[in-house]
């Protein structure tokens, strides 16, 4: 499976949610059954900190989707950061990153 790399737009102090479909290199869907998914912000890749983003799978549809509250989005660092998401199966914990990229982080002026 290739990495997609896709670009995000987050608002700061606002609500923020993204869902992406994963699928096999022939282009069926990827099936998420006894997966879990995280899913982190840096400002850049090798930064010691980090926010997690909140994550949901939908196993059938293969679908991820991540999200943040308005109160951590306004506590993320403006300009360009990166993110990614990794899968880890439950039954032998491995590991597999399915997305990554980068995200422009924008003020919110009417805050």
């Amino acid at each position: 499976m290739s990495v997609p790399s896709v670009n995000l737009r987050i608002e700061k102090g606002t609500n923020f949610e993204s869902t992406f479909t994963i699928s096999n290199s022939d282009g069926s869907i990827y099936s998420l059954n006894n997966y879990t998914a995280t899913s982190k912000i840096r400002k850049y890749p090798t930064d010691s900190s980090s926010k997690s983003f909140s994550t949901t799978i939908t196993a059938a549809t293969g679908e991820i989707k991540i999200s943040m509250s308005a109160a951590n989005t306004a506590d993320l660092n403006s300009g360009r950061n990166y993110f990614d998401i990794i899968i880890t199966k439950t039954s032998d914990g491995a590991v597999t990153k399915v997305v990554e990229g980068m995200a422009l982080v924008v003020d919110t002026v009417s805050l």
